[in-house]
């Protein structure tokens, strides 16, 4: 399955994030931490490359990843010219209260008071951006929602004679070259509901959990995961949390919808334990995986 999300309000954002950039110093980079990669846009790449603008990359949600991936994936960004990499949760005011000072960091030449440090927020839809200005700000200035794209507009927030912030609304790119980014974004709720079917990206997220984190579906569903596949784990969490669907005729069977966004909400949440659905190894492989299916198919052609 290829997840394609891009409305029609993100054409526009693109364009005066574009304009935007040219007056900012420091592009600060939101990801999710579980998908650093996957969650990072091309296009703001292409931007900040084109005005040589240095990036601070913050994996947010450092809390719901695995600690050991992160340090890899902190590893990898500052082998990048022009990029530090830091490990946050914007809901933590000490870790929020980094974020000046490391972008100081990357321009120095704004380290007086004549011209404000000047910030340009950015991100795919819902890794925190909204959260991370208003904690940054200290009050409500962006709305927040558990929803992709609740931030359709740009606005300019002056915090003081130092430090200006640029928020832009979540962007993703017109098309997503690698299937499986779209099924990790879809997992951790970047793209919209109705891009995406709840049991096929399930069924993507239970079988990554049997392959890589089996204890922690054990632990939270307290089903063995020995000799079962992605299906039959949506079919466990049903049998579990009694997703049974109502109706005449349709006596005992599972409601496998629901079992899904069970299982999705709860890693969405981090009730699932500490999980990342990527590293750098495995994104490298996954690279591979995908030119050579590309190569096939031009055979085929």
């Amino acid at each position: 399955m290829s997840i394609q999300w891009f409305p029609g309000h993100m054409t526009q954002a693109r364009k005066k994030a574009g304009e935007t950039l040219a007056m900012a110093d420091v592009v600060v980079e939101v990801l999710d931490a579980r998908l650093p990669q996957a969650s990072s846009n091309p296009m703001i790449h292409e931007l900040r490359a084109f005005r040589q603008r240095p990036c601070l990359k913050l994996l947010n949600k450092a809390d719901m990843a695995d600690p050991e991936v992160t340090k890899l994936w902190l590893e990898y960004f500052d082998k990048q010219p022009g990029v530090k990499a830091v490990a946050i949760s914007c809901k933590k005011a000490s870790d929020v209260a980094r974020i000046p000072g490391l972008a100081q960091k990357l321009a120095p030449h704004r380290n007086d008071a004549v011209k404000p440090l000047r910030l340009m927020i950015m991100g795919v839809p819902n890794v925190g951006k909204s959260t991370l200005m208003n904690a940054m700000v200290k009050k409500k200035v962006a709305a927040v929602g558990d929803q992709p794209a609740v931030t359709k507009s740009q606005q300019r927030i002056d915090i003081s004679s130092r430090l200006t912030l640029y928020d832009t609304p979540g962007m993703l790119w017109p098309k997503i070259e690698h299937p499986i980014d779209g099924l990790m974004l879809a997992a951790s709720h970047s793209i919209g509901v109705n891009a995406y079917i709840d049991e096929e990206v399930a069924t993507f997220l239970a079988s990554f959990l049997l392959e890589s984190y089996p204890a922690l579906l054990t632990a939270r569903y307290g089903f063995a995961t020995e000799g079962i596949d992605g299906v039959m784990v949506i079919e466990a969490v049903a049998k579990k949390r009694g997703c049974l669907l109502k109706g005449k005729g349709k006596g005992g069977e599972l409601d496998l919808e629901k079992a899904a966004c069970i299982l999705l909400t709860d890693y969405r949440s981090g009730a699932l334990g500490r999980i990342s659905l990527e590293t750098p190894t495995l994104r490298e492989a996954r690279a591979i995986l995908l030119k050579q299916a590309a190569a096939v198919n031009v055979e085929k052609d």
